[in-house]
């Protein structure tokens, strides 16, 4: 760890280099000036308990995962996926996330940010060019078709809104502007003007595939679509209200008991259901699967800070189902559900216990479970970088560290 600390010492001073002396960031991390929503929870303990927690696992997911390379003034995110991919667009939308949020904690938070955008400009997706190509190999090539996953340039778009927020934008890089950039490409390449939903990725072409109406519920952000509706088109508003809506519907038809949505969606141009088995990447396409499994922190995020009543009963239906499943016990947690709560394997990782917290912020009986939801996530040990980057995105939303631009 000591040398990787000093091989990014090193790289930081190179990234001054090329981008000028870095600014001070206007909300370091632990100093709360972000407000949140009245009667919001948090885990018990000191705040500067709950923060040094939230450092030492930053520590470790940055030793871990966060490297130089592929090019001068580049860093990416280690990706240890399935597919062979050594870097998704997914992973630098995390860092990218990480790195605003940690500013002040990190003390090179801004260059190694700029590193990570660097690396995300150096890839265009073939299709799209203002959005980001999601794969890449070991040797920096776009590899698996070089077209863009939706998630990847939402989070990336909301983490440069966050930059501006924190440094601005007259440096050498425009943050503002690449922000609006990439919100204006996804409005034209991942909403679905009739249906106001995203897509997979730019890569679907409308009415000419079976994918022309289907969308991820992890791709449902309404904390950036209210952010972007801000900052940039007024269209994202349209975007909030049919992601919550169709949630709120999905979870009433499918999902009475448990609130739970689906990994796909299909049919979103009629009446949107689950997808069916085999749908796009396996047989659970249609239950809570290793997508769907960020939705609690997605809709938990935005009625945590927002207040929004419609994400506040989203998050809360399915924190409550979870507790009482478990008993207020994360161990008994499992990786994957049937909609109707059956479990679809005997194991567990914190993809699917770290989410179950922010959504418990916004339930007000789980005070015992947000408890031990936290000492889960604080001393399991790593596990790789999926679950990892989301375990600690969840630590910093619930530790009340989390950002609005």
């Amino acid at each position: 760890m000591k040398s990787l600390r000093v091989a990014a010492a090193g790289f930081a001073l190179l990234l001054t280099y090329f981008a000028g002396a870095a600014a001070a960031q206007e909300f370091p991390f632990g100093s709360h000036r972000q407000s949140y929503a009245d009667d919001v929870l948090k885990p018990k303990g000191k705040q500067k308990a709950l923060d040094q927690k939230v450092a030492a696992f930053y520590a470790e997911w940055k030793a871990a995962y966060l490297r130089p390379g592929c090019g001068a003034g580049q860093y990416f995110i280690k990706a240890d996926t399935f597919s062979g991919a050594t870097v998704v667009s997914e992973g630098q939308g995390y860092g990218m996330l990480v790195l605003a949020l940690m500013a002040g904690e990190e003390p090179d938070a801004q260059a190694i940010f700029d590193g990570l955008y660097r690396y995300y400009l150096a890839h265009p997706s073939k299709v799209d060019p203002n959005l980001m190509a999601w794969a890449q190999d070991a040797d920096c090539h776009d590899i698996m078709g070089g077209d863009s996953a939706t998630d990847g340039d939402l989070d990336a778009a909301y983490a440069l809104l966050l930059a501006h927020k924190q440094w601005g934008s007259d440096g050498a890089l425009n943050y503002l502007a690449g922000a609006k950039r990439v919100m204006t490409a996804m409005m034209a390449s991942n909403v679905v003007s009739r249906t106001n939903l995203t897509n997979l990725g730019d890569w679907v072409t409308l009415g000419k595939s079976k994918y022309s109406f289907a969308s991820r519920s992890s791709d449902w952000m309404p904390g950036h679509f209210r952010a972007f509706a801000k900052k940039g088109s007024k269209d994202w508003k349209d975007v909030l209200a049919a992601t919550r809506k169709t949630a709120a519907r999905l979870q009433t038809t499918y999902a009475p008991g448990t609130g739970l949505l689906p990994d796909f969606v299909v049919d979103t141009d009629a009446t949107a259901k689950p997808a069916p088995k085999g749908f796009l990447e396996g047989e659970t396409d249609g239950s809570y699967g290793y997508n769907a499994c960020r939705d609690p922190w997605r809709f938990g995020v935005d009625a945590a800070l927002s207040g929004d009543k419609t994400s506040t009963k989203i998050a809360r239906k399915i924190s409550a189902w979870a507790r009482k499943k478990t008993g207020n016990r994360p161990g008994k947690l499992r990786d994957g559900y049937a909609l109707d709560g059956s479990p679809l394997v005997e194991y567990q990782s914190m993809a699917f216990v770290a989410p179950f917290s922010v959504a418990a912020m916004v339930d007000p009986d789980a005070q015992k479970w947000l408890d031990a939801l936290w000492t889960s996530m604080v001393e399991t040990p790593a596990e790789g970088y999926y679950p990892d980057s989301i375990r600690l995105l969840s630590m910093i939303a619930v530790s009340r560290n989390w950002l609005t631009p």
